[in-house]
């Protein structure tokens, strides 16, 4: 078969093959069309309200106050973006990013891209068991290291919602979104922000970028909100729907994945604002300026808040980590078959993932305790900021090129805005390190 316009190979096997254009969206009307569609952006949206987020957006709060909300707010409205341009490319193309890339670059440069992914997993995965097994402690009192191991037993959970099929896997996942909603909601009803302060944190101002230490928390917030792995997901997730192989029929499945998408990111935008709302409100603005570990912000709710809000704490941790750890095997599993075109069994991709962060973890729990992992948390999120760029790029390029989208090319104006933000990660990015090794080796 010949190669398909702006491609090198022909129609590639789609990735997740047992879910692939299962669910039919032949229903007439807008809402019983956006019903159809919705599912695959709450995949994506789990992991912009992970663990990870939770450190980041604490720690901002804490020490800054409100002033990082600017950073929250331009974060999502990135990922809104970014998103919309991973799940047009994997629905006019029929390929995932991963794929994608594979099909694009020499075999080196896709190789490299895929170790870089794997690196950008597998720092998301040590947020989720972090997270989770903080959670398990808080809840339980289970030692770290026991909570940590604990939490390699999620697989068996992924396992019986993929057999169960995708849609039960979306219904456990906005189950445990809403789960978390409602706790942030009773957590800021408790706290009683001012909202004139929360508007004004919305503007952006120009210390973000002069103070280190703020530069350092705002890329990590950029880091935990805009997922690499989520673009080749999301790219993937939204071929489980049967839309029709037209331009029309593609045109509108583009539409509703983006509102889909859009939905589902605003409610974890509303998460990660509120989790720095609730840090400015409560902590910041009672002195508690060094509070950035997950385990301290739990021990103070209750004397500041009153009863009940250390538990909503806890129990909204346990329903963000458990409900990120089910898309990230789903994302390591598209990344590995997109790019090596290699196949292995779900149980054993979850394995090998938890396995790799598992032992970091266990290690840094013994020796060094909960401010050690703490510190790994807000390290995991800086290093898939810094992954980011190479997934960002490669998805812009793909979807502004005519030959390979067609009449789905990117208009110039979302053009402007794709490479715009693409820049902005990467200046972020390189200005972060700048100011990093200015300050080991500076005087």
């Amino acid at each position: 078969m010949d190669a398909e316009p702006g491609w090198r190979r022909s129609r590639v096997t789609p990735s997740l093959q047992d879910v692939y254009r299962t669910i039919p969206v032949d229903g007439r009307g807008f809402f019983r069309k956006l019903l159809a569609f919705a599912g695959p952006g709450y995949l994506v949206a789990v992991g912009y309200m992970d663990p990870g987020n939770w450190a980041t957006d604490l720690a901002g709060g804490s020490q800054f106050g409100y002033r990082l909300l600017s950073v929250v707010l331009l974060s999502n409205l990135i990922a809104v973006l970014l998103q919309g341009l991973a799940s047009k490319l994997g629905i006019v193309t029929g390929r995932d990013l991963a794929q994608a890339c594979r099909d694009h670059y020499p075999r080196p440069v896709a190789i490299g891209l895929w170790i870089l992914c794997e690196i950008a997993i597998a720092a998301c995965d040590l947020a989720e068991v972090i997270g989770s097994a903080i959670a398990l402690q808080l809840l339980f009192g289970l030692p770290l290291p026991v909570g940590v191991l604990v939490t390699g037993l999620d697989v068996l959970i992924l396992l019986t919602l993929q057999n169960r099929g995708v849609r039960v896997l979306e219904a456990m996942v906005i189950t445990l979104i809403a789960t978390i909603g409602f706790c942030f909601l009773f957590e800021i009803v408790l706290a009683r922000p001012e909202f004139a302060a929360i508007f004004g944190g919305f503007v952006p101002r120009k210390e973000i970028v002069l103070n280190r230490d703020m530069l350092y928390i705002a890329i990590s917030i950029l880091g935990a909100t805009v997922m690499p792995h989520n673009l080749y997901l999301h790219s993937s997730i939204v071929q489980t729907r049967r839309y029709e192989e037209t331009a029309d029929g593609k045109r509108e499945a583009v539409r509703f994945a983006f509102i889909d998408s859009t939905i589902a990111l605003s409610f974890a935008f509303f998460i990660n604002a509120a989790i720095l709302i609730i840090a400015a409100a409560t902590f910041h603005k009672s002195g508690h300026a060094e509070v950035a570990e997950i385990q301290d912000a739990y021990k103070l709710l209750t004397p500041l808040l009153g009863a009940g809000a250390s538990g909503a704490f806890a129990l909204a941790l346990l329903a963000s980590g458990q409900n990120s750890t089910l898309t990230g095997t789903l994302a390591g599993q598209i990344v590995m078959e997109g790019f090596l075109n290699i196949r292995i069994r779900p149980w054993l991709r979850r394995l090998i993932t938890r396995l790799i962060a598992i032992v970091p973890a266990v290690i840094v729990a013994i020796f060094y305790g909960q401010s050690g992992t703490a510190k790994l948390l807000i390290l995991s999120q800086v290093i898939l900021s810094l992954q980011l760029s190479f997934a960002v790029f490669p998805l812009v390029m793909f979807t502004s090129d005519r030959e390979k989208m067609g009449r789905f090319a990117n208009s110039r104006s979302v053009k402007v805005l794709a490479w715009s933000a693409a820049l902005i990660i990467a200046g972020l990015n390189g200005w972060l390190l700048l100011q990093t090794f200015h300050g080991w080796f500076g005087a």
